[in-house]
């Protein structure tokens, strides 16, 4: 038996195991000791902040699921909301934001398909809104809630440069401003004021709150476990994420912390609402789901430490805002400008931060200068190839000696077959004699699973590569590749059907294997057999079976990463070949790529019977 071949087996099942058990078993037991730790250190009721923000009451206790259209025209007066970014509009009951559509980004690759709707208004299918107010400490204290009619003072509609100006008037003598400005990109500001014109001093509390009704349609249901969907913040330099799945519960607890700077919202995979307190005073947050109409309305909020406003006085506070997509450099640009910490965490790093940050800062770096993502994962890929040189070499010349002294470990074997630990012992003395270091040879791959990982992570977490074009038939490198074997790549004119009759119904995937994931299995088939084939049977079966379960696997992944592997493919082979002749060693690339001994016999009979 092949000891290199069998630890490299060995090492590859132990990286799958050990990335399946990450996933599947230890972040769900990470997330519930954090969440356990969170109810632990609660405050206690009373040094809990008075009036923290509850569910807003324009939340229906049945949902209507009216059209958009509809639910905007049930709610009453709007002002227009106008930016490079952004179009919707901001509900004047209530001064709520529940209109938003994202300009730069459609449900599909095709131009003229609808624009992703990221905020919606109550009555709607998926109501999904933010809203701020102030809480007195005095409950007979008329404060703005859900249904305030608030009054447009200035300003028309709302764009970068041409904020809006709302008042109410309590009739108790507090007159509130709310000046609401939007940049650009994706962040709005508000702020708010109150003036006490008469009567007795006041305690008022600042809130904030983003809700949505119902958890939105996954994108795929592969990346359950590896893509974050839900609440989302930091505090304390700490990243807060329990996902929808944490509230699952009716009885689930409300998650509840505080900090001084950081930020809080409810994310999705592109896309996230997110406020933002001042961010040098401290807040009190809270992540709720509360039960209603058969789904749950999930809520992020915080609220401010009281102001007292004195007779004839005033108090200001501002908030911020983001409504949009989660461009990376965006995030990062807010970080820096507004101090709002760690922002760009709001995309889904992963456990493998250090090498998904810096993966993509190198592919969006590329990027920026070949305006092609495929291109630029094949200079990354490149550029990884090389920096792994070193290592790389040392594997396959390492690869190499094993292939030498592999006559001298079949005699070992065949000497000592009944006495495993006299065989092991030689072959330990072959190993320091001829300086073999079979686990030298397992490295590259031991490196190889991570990055592999990492690419994958990034495909699917970062915006930039939504709806990005390679060359050819691959119109979005973050979807599957479109076409099939099963039609001929689009040659024959019909459709392959996405599932089958009967109990093929879930076999239909298997239909769906494009033309990258077929080349990607063809040239790991074509690696493997670089090499001599493995002596045990059950060990060649399994190696031969590699590339096939990869192809049908691989059809799923986004496009770009089975560009990425493919190519790695490539450069591998060429490598293991250089190195491979450097040394001496012989390739059996063309010799394992006969056709089996049955085959030939059977060659061989029809030749002598065409001869007769």
């Amino acid at each position: 038996m092949d000891n290199n071949r069998n630890l490299i087996v060995a090492v590859a099942l132990s990286a799958l195991v050990l990335l399946g058990w990450q996933f599947l078993v230890a972040k769900p037991q990470l997330d519930q000791q954090q969440r356990r730790q969170a109810v632990a250190t609660q405050p206690k009721k009373a040094e809990e902040p008075a009036n923290i923000a509850a569910p807003p009451a324009a939340t229906p206790s049945t949902p209507t699921h009216l059209p958009r259209v509809k639910a905007l025209a049930l709610g009453g007066p709007r002002v227009f909301i106008r930016t490079p970014t952004l179009e919707g509009s901001l509900l004047l009951a209530g001064a709520r934001f529940d209109d938003l559509k994202l300009k730069n980004y459609h449900v599909n690759i095709d131009p003229k398909s609808p624009e992703i709707d990221l905020l919606a208004p109550s009555g709607s299918e998926n109501p999904y809104f933010a809203q701020f107010g102030w809480s007195a400490a005095n409950p007979k204290t008329a404060v703005p809630g859900a249904h305030t009619p608030w009054q447009l003072k200035s300003g028309s509609v709302l764009s970068p440069g041409h904020p809006v100006t709302l008042v109410w008037d309590n009739g108790q003598g507090l007159l509130f401003t709310r000046t609401i400005a939007v940049d650009d990109q994706y962040m709005f500001t508000i702020t708010d004021s109150v003036a006490e014109k008469s009567g007795g001093p006041t305690v008022l509390y600042p809130y904030a709150l983003v809700v949505r009704d119902g958890v939105p349609k996954s994108n795929s249901h592969f990346t359950t476990y590896l893509l974050h969907e839900g609440f989302v913040g930091i505090a304390d330099e700490s990243l807060k994420d329990p996902s929808y799945k944490d509230f699952d519960k009716d009885d689930a607890k409300p998650v509840n912390f505080g900090s001084t700077g950081g930020w809080l919202g409810i994310t999705d995979k592109y896309w996230m609402a997110a406020l933002v307190p001042p961010q040098s005073e401290r807040f009190e947050g809270v992540f709720r789901a509360t039960p209603y109409g058969g789904i749950k309305s999930y809520q992020a909020n915080y609220s401010l430490s009281g102001r007292k406003l004195a007779p004839g006085g005033a108090i200001t506070v501002t908030h911020r805002l983001f409504a949009g997509a989660k461009v990376v450099n965006t995030l990062q640009q807010y970080e820096k400008s507004l101090g709002i910490s760690k922002f760009d965490y709001a995309v889904d790093w992963g456990w493998f931060i250090v090498l998904t940050k810096p993966l993509f800062w190198v592919l969006d770096k590329i990027y920026r200068y070949v305006g092609n993502f495929g291109l630029a994962i094949i200079l990354a890929t490149i550029l990884i190839r090389i920096l792994l040189f070193p290592l790389a070499n040392a594997s396959f010349k390492s690869m190499g000696k094993m292939k030498k002294v592999q006559p001298e470990m079949e005699k070992i074997k065949k000497r000592f077959a009944d006495d495993q630990q006299r065989q092991q012992q030689e072959m330990m003395e072959l190993y320091k004699r001829e300086k073999v270091n079979p686990l030298t040879g397992c490295l590259p791959m031991l490196v190889q699973f991570p990055i592999l990982f990492a690419f994958y992570k990034v495909q699917i977490v970062t915006i930039e590569m939504y709806h990005k074009p390679f060359w050819g038939w691959i119109t979005d490198l973050s979807a599957p590749d479109p076409t099939s074997y099963a039609n001929l790549f689009g040659l024959l004119p019909y459709a392959v059907p996405q599932t089958l009759p009967g109990i093929l119904g879930s076999a239909a995937f298997l239909l769906h294997v494009g033309a990258w994931p077929l080349l990607m299995g063809v040239t790991q088939w074509v690696q493997f057999k670089m090499n001599p084939a493995p002596t045990d049977p059950i060990q060649a079966k399994m190696f031969g079976l590699m590339p096939l379960i990869f192809t049908f696997m691989f059809a799923a992944f986004p496009s770009g990463l089975v560009i990425y592997y493919t190519w790695n493919n490539l450069l591998s082979m060429a490598q293991q070949g250089y190195m491979m002749k450097r040394e001496g060693v012989p390739i059996h690339l063309f010799e394992n790529l006969k056709p089996p001994a049955f085959l030939r016999r059977l060659f061989d009979r029809i030749k002598f019977q065409a001869g007769e």
